[in-house]
């Protein structure tokens, strides 16, 4: 049995956005060996996603591969992603929904012009039924999802994952999974502070992620 992934409009648009995603990743200058991680540019939020319009900023082949088999597995009524981008990731999300026959994705995004393009791209895909997507300050837009939230991705500005998870604590039950992105990054330590102690309720580990980058699987206990 084939899933969303290998087949259909689904696999044909991510295959589609990783190409766009490759071809730009190819021109951008390596980064130097033993150079720390990059940092968060500066700016208000609203103005980073402006100079980052352009850009695409997806999760690894691996990254989306996992996440689909932790929602496959796990089958949350309510997943919410934090960082669309240019929906890569939504998508790995919305395939496992689709595959479940059970769910809803909930994604957030700052960039009007990538809040423009996600509806062509979803209904391209055949999985728009199946996302929401909140344009704005996530913190503000992610007080509408109602019910227990299954499944998190955290990809946005890494300085926002603590805040993030502060506000979704209370919709987050026993068993479910919080999946962060660039874990390297500096502006991230305040959030894996909080996911790698015990005493707040998490049980947490470290994964390889894109080149020498990690990502945090953690599990609300």
């Amino acid at each position: 049995m084939t899933t969303s992934l290998d087949s259909g409009p689904v696999a044909d648009t991510i295959a589609r956005l990783y190409e766009n995603a490759h071809a730009q990743f190819a021109n951008r200058p390596p980064r130097p060996e033993g150079a720390p991680p990059r940092r968060e540019p500066s700016g208000t939020a609203a103005e980073r996603a402006k100079a980052a319009e352009d850009r695409y900023m997806p999760v690894s082949e691996l990254t989306g591969t996992l996440m689909y088999s932790l929602i496959r597995a796990t089958r949350p009524s309510v997943i919410v992603e934090f960082g669309m981008s240019y929906a890569i990731s939504t998508l790995h999300a919305a395939a496992a929904v689709r595959d479940n026959g059970v769910g809803h994705v909930y994604t957030t995004e700052l960039s009007e012009k990538k809040l423009a393009v996600a509806p062509t791209t979803l209904a391209e895909a055949g999985v728009a039924d199946l996302v929401t997507v909140l344009g704005g300050d996530a913190l503000e837009t992610l007080k509408s999802v109602d019910g227990e939230i299954g499944f998190v991705l955290l990809d946005g500005w890494k300085e926002m994952y603590l805040p993030i998870l502060e506000l979704l604590e209370p919709q987050l039950p026993t068993g479910a999974l919080i999946l962060a992105d660039n874990t390297e990054s500096p502006e991230a330590a305040s959030f894996l502070d909080r996911v790698r102690n015990p005493e707040n309720g998490y049980t947490s580990v470290n994964l390889p992620a894109k080149h020498t980058d990690t990502m945090e699987l953690s599990c609300r206990v």
